[in-house]
């Protein structure tokens, strides 16, 4: 069913995807280099911009070095060179997959024979008395890092809550305005569920020799628009500008409406199809199965993880129909430094590091059973970062007291 424009009131198109995020932007590029064909892929989207690239927000665009522009998958006459029909600002009412129809929510129809459903994720909206859109900002979307911008550039004080890499990357870049920020933490340390302790020990050192305090093992109490916070600690503190980075939940209520398998996001098999034979789904709202770790259900909030299902679904689209085989992926940058994460390190029953954690050249080896599942470089040799992924996924069995003292790992691939 090629496109057709507009029979009977609806458009019609051979496939459809449902977001408008990194999933649809590496899809379409995917789409147009396996010979997708023009007028064949339709992309509906709630955003006001074209795909955009996520990592931006909370590092360089957030800085001022990006542009709105330079931050985009493909630039904005891409889609309709290559026959893409790309709507925006257009809110889906309702699927029917029995007749393969999305209903928006002024009315309009559109039919698909493929569907990728790819809503993604929304941020989790802050729980506490006294908070509200005016004195609360989150970072999701290209206009919530604007936003924060724009108050950053008359802010003296900033207060950041969360645990993870957005309240790490956003509260670096406040920090790096000349701003005097403090990051609030739950836990007693940064990042618990990732980062060991001798890795929390480094990063809080870090922030706070970068001018940032770090309080942990406490929650806020919100004040006034001008505002001032109570913490449970007893302390208080005054702001003209908090971020909340508190994590997001995964949109799924147009799934759940159409009576798609859902359980922490839609639920799809190896090859990243639901329950309804013509319907896929990608992105952070996926739930796969990762065959590199025992099948154990997954859903990643990563770029990498969008990046990776958005060209394999377009393959899909297409004719290539195979298992999503893929080492999970992470990067960051806080300060002067990046780091990059490969697996998951939930079932590690050893941790090897290499490098020295006094200083930013170290990494992190976790182990089960003598087979690598999750690894974290920063600032170390380039064979460390290519290898990691590799041992992972290969399952090579590797003895602890040699990969914490080989010169090089090379020597582990090899023997």
């Amino acid at each position: 069913m090629r496109n057709r424009g507009y029979d009977n009131g609806e458009a019609n198109f051979k496939h459809i995807v449902l977001g408008g995020g990194m999933v649809a932007g590496y899809l379409a590029k995917e789409y147009v280099e396996n010979g997708g064909r023009s007028g064949d892929l339709g992309i509906i989207s709630s955003d006001e911009a074209p795909p955009y690239e996520r990592p931006p927000l909370s590092k360089t665009f957030l800085t001022g070095k990006d542009t709105e522009l330079s931050v985009l998958v493909s630039q904005p006459d891409f889609y309709a060179k290559h026959g893409i029909d790309l709507r925006l600002d257009t809110r889906i009412a309702s699927i029917d997959p029995q007749r393969k129809r999305l209903q928006t929510e002024s009315g309009e129809e559109f039919a698909f024979e493929k569907l990728v459903f790819a809503t993604g994720a929304q941020v989790r909206e802050l729980d506490v008395a006294g908070t509200s859109p005016e004195n609360v900002l989150y970072l999701r979307s290209l206009m919530d890092s604007k936003r924060i911008r724009e108050r950053a550039a008359n802010a003296k004080k900033a207060v950041v809550l969360g645990r993870g890499f957005i309240a790490m990357e956003v509260s670096s870049v406040l920090a790096s305005r000349g701003i005097e920020t403090t990051m609030l933490i739950r836990d007693d340390r940064m990042w618990k569920a990732f980062f060991t302790p001798e890795m929390c020990a480094f990063f809080r050192k870090y922030y706070l020799d970068h001018g940032t305090r770090v309080i942990t093992q406490t929650a806020i109490a919100v004040t006034g628009r001008e505002s001032s916070a109570r913490l449970t600690t007893g302390e208080s503190t005054t702001f003209d500008l908090l971020v909340a980075g508190i994590g997001v939940e995964r949109v799924t209520e147009l799934a759940v409406r159409a009576g798609l398998k859902t359980d922490n996001g839609v639920v799809v098999n190896e090859f990243l199809e639901t329950d309804h034979p013509d319907i896929m789904a990608a992105g952070d709202v996926a739930n796969y199965p990762d065959a590199i770790f025992g099948n154990k259900r997954r859903r990643v909030e990563h770029w990498d993880n969008a990046v990776s299902q958005g060209q394999h679904v377009a393959r899909a689209l297409l004719g290539r129909r195979e298992a999503f085989i893929h080492v999970p992926y992470f990067f960051s940058d806080v300060f002067d430094l990046s780091y990059e994460f490969w697996g998951d390190p939930a079932e590690a029953d050893r941790i090897v590091h290499r490098g020295d954690l006094q200083t930013s050249s170290f990494s992190v080896w976790w182990l089960s059973r003598n087979t690598l599942v999750a690894a974290f470089t920063m600032n170390r040799p380039d064979e460390e970062r290519e290898l990691a992924p590799e041992l992972i996924r290969s399952k090579r069995n590797v003895i602890p007291e040699r990969l914490r003292e080989v010169p090089s790992l090379h020597e582990l691939a090899t023997g």
